[in-house]
């Protein structure tokens, strides 16, 4: 598995493995991710080269972030061994199973989590696949014995259409992945493709009915997510009543980088990491946490994901992060792309000042970890965005 450490392939690794399958993989760099698959006993390779891959194998899976000249695929090549993306190979691992697919722009991850988490408190064994790593779970990943699998559908070049599910859950629907969906409309076609296949489908219209218990992480976004769960669980047909579907939403406690609190800094202040990258999941976040820490100062290092993104929602980025009581703005997480001089961190610092907002670039970790180090009690830190981020507010925590 090339690109193993990533959500979706670390969980599809656990999958394999609990199959019975011999599993291994590799990865540019350690993260938490790797270093719960190596507990979970599954090899992983820091570094990509052709002697990783052994000669007797049935499968190669990668991620959508490698190339075909990588040199682990190249050499799959040249052994004539098969080889299939990341959902190309969960769709094949799905085949047969009564499939929840929960896609959407904002809050899948936490649908599916909490989706996953009322299943299996409710005794209906599910196998649950989530991009990010479930408090309760330990993992992105449950093995379950039944055949209800649970998986996360992202929209990204269509992926989510190789599920077929019985129930499939849309949370909203925002632009995004304009490197792929050159319009809105384009996005929205993706969508009347992926509700054609489904039996039954759960929107806005649907799950918005239903009723949301006090939460233990914050936000109306997040009761959003609850009920649109509880809806995925009804159309199940399961019997699970709604008292009992109230109580293991009321302790769930969270995924890994969705508003998650990772300690006090050395000058008091509290620091919460948080993945959101699209404008409006940055507003949701930044707003919850005002009336959470209601007089606190809120202060965003945020990491810019794909210059496709920031230059294609610019303005919303910058509307919503003058929210804060103040920004600091990383560089751009370039990922698969090449240097867009009209989408820079400071292009986008000057455009949240342009509007009334309070911003600066950064250059980079090591500056953020020393500005994450100055922070008093009276402010509470947010490092955000779907790069790396995390690590600079880590490494202001040791």
């Amino acid at each position: 598995m090339v690109g193993i450490g990533g959500v979706g392939m670390s969980a599809l690794a656990q999958l394999y493995a609990g199959q019975g399958a011999r599993v291994s993989g590799s990865d540019r760099e350690r993260s938490p991710t790797t270093e719960m698959l190596e507990k979970n006993g599954i090899s992983v390779f820091i570094g990509q080269t052709a002697g990783n891959v052994p000669d007797a194998i049935d499968l190669l899976v990668y991620s959508d972030a490698v190339p075909a000249e990588n040199p682990e695929r190249a050499r799959a090549h040249e052994l004539g061994i098969p080889q299939l993306n990341y959902f190309e190979a969960l769709g094949k691992v799905a085949e047969g199973k009564r499939v929840v697919a929960v896609a959407g722009t904002h809050g899948k991850t936490t649908t599916t989590a909490m989706l996953g988490k009322i299943l299996t408190d409710a005794g209906a064994d599910p196998t649950v696949v989530v991009g990010s790593i479930v408090s309760e779970w330990g993992s992105n990943f449950k093995g379950g014995g039944s055949d209800l699998f649970v998986v996360e559908a992202c929209e990204y070049r269509r992926h989510f259409l190789v599920f077929r599910p019985q129930v499939l859950v849309i949370t909203n629907i925002e632009w995004d992945h304009t490197d792929y969906f050159k319009t809105p409309e384009d996005l929205q076609t993706a969508f009347i493709e992926v509700r054609a296949q489904a039996k039954i489908v759960i929107a806005a219209e649907e799950y918005k009915k239903e009723s949301a218990p006090e939460l233990l992480m914050p936000g109306e976004f997040n009761k959003d997510n609850a009920r649109a769960a509880k809806a995925a669980v009804k159309a199940l047909e399961l019997g699970i009543a709604d008292a009992a579907m109230d109580a293991s939403l009321a302790s769930f406690r969270g995924t890994w980088r969705r508003f998650e609190h990772k300690g006090t800094l050395p000058g008091g202040a509290q620091l919460y990491d948080d993945y959101a990258h699209h404008p409006s999941a940055i507003i949701k976040t930044i707003e919850a946490a005002q009336q959470k820490f209601a007089g606190k100062k809120i202060v965003v290092f945020f990491h810019p994901h794909l210059y496709s993104r920031t230059r294609d929602l610019f303005g919303g980025f910058a509307q919503a992060l003058a929210a804060a009581d103040q920004a600091y703005i990383l560089p751009v997480y370039a990922a698969r792309e090449p240097y867009d001089p009209t989408a820079t961190h400071e292009a986008l610092a000057a455009a949240v000042n342009a509007v009334g907002g309070h911003a600066k670039g950064v250059e980079g970790f090591a500056e953020t970890t020393a500005l994450l180090e100055t922070l008093g009690p009276d402010t509470v830190a947010f490092t955000m965005g779907a790069g790396d981020v995390y690590k600079a507010g880590e490494e202001a925590l040791v």
